[in-house]
């Protein structure tokens, strides 16, 4: 029979057996979460009770930025519209998949949509989630000039570029901490950035380069992406996508540098007659 005295020494020893462990990371965490003005502290209690929502996104894993990207689709689908035409939904994510196989983040879930909307427009936000608009799919001569833009979006994905651009605001508006960002102001940043970023120059070079690499992969003709670019410049019908894309110009002549130097004799996505058999019912 266990007495009243071998209890409560047990009981003590059971204490101790968990308490202080967790003691010390507390502690631990204290010490590491503290912000260089003297005598103030992170207040760890929210932390610990919410520690899963608190996102580190200059160290995003893959799987946290795939997440992220979830949540970021659901706050999307209440401020665009998504096209569900069965046929042409399948055609954009059978070329999509063909791009993300090719892609420097190939094991990526990537998801692929299309928003109806006239603009002439494509975004992507984080974790493999691409959106094309159909009033890009109108303009588009080919495939080709289509698979263009989607591996130029999976290229920003690539290059994490609104993961950073959401780091930068979160640090500039004061809403991040020492700790990280909480995930709702996340996916609220996120979802401003995608819809309405001006994105920098760096980042568009970025993009063409690794697109274009992602497109000379999967086998399209290189030259989609310049005719692209140059019929949206001379038409003037597409300023939606090109406004978010500075020093187009430029970028032209960048690619036709890259191309030049490792050509490709690939020619696939340039049958006009079939791109329209597979866009019809928005022609």
């Amino acid at each position: 029979m266990m007495t009243w005295k071998s209890f409560s020494a047990n009981y003590r020893q059971w204490r101790r057996s968990w308490l202080y462990p967790i003691m010390s990371v507390v502690v631990a965490l204290s010490l590491c979460l503290s912000t260089p003005a003297p005598g103030r502290a992170i207040d760890l209690l929210p932390l610990l009770f919410q520690g899963a929502q608190i996102l580190q996104l200059s160290n995003i894993s893959d799987r946290q930025e795939v997440e992220l990207g979830k949540q970021m689709n659901d706050e999307l689908r209440s401020e665009i519209r998504l096209y569900r035409n069965e046929a042409v939904n399948r055609y954009v994510q059978e070329i999509g998949q063909k791009l993300a196989a090719n892609s420097d983040r190939p094991n990526l879930p990537f998801t692929f949509q299309v928003v109806e909307d006239n603009a002439v427009n494509a975004f992507a936000t984080t974790g493999g989630f691409v959106y094309v608009n159909t009033g890009l799919l109108k303009t588009a001569e080919n495939e080709a000039e289509l698979a263009s833009v989607i591996a130029h979006e999976i290229g920003h994905i690539g290059g994490k570029h609104l993961v950073k651009q959401m780091r930068q605001r979160a640090l500039a508006s004061g809403v991040a901490t020492a700790a990280g960002l909480d995930r709702n102001q996340a996916v609220a940043i996120g979802v401003d950035l995608a819809l309405n970023r001006p994105r920098s120059r760096q980042d568009e070079f970025d993009a063409d380069k690794r697109g274009l690499r992602t497109l000379t992969r999967a086998g399209y003709a290189q030259s989609g992406m310049v005719s692209f670019m140059q019929k949206l410049l001379k038409s003037g019908s597409g300023p939606t996508f090109l406004s978010t894309h500075p020093a187009t110009s430029d970028r032209i002549t960048n690619l036709k540098r890259a191309i030049n130097a490792q050509p490709s004799n690939r020619r696939d996505g340039l049958d006009n007659a079939a791109y329209r058999a597979n866009i019809r019912p928005l022609v």
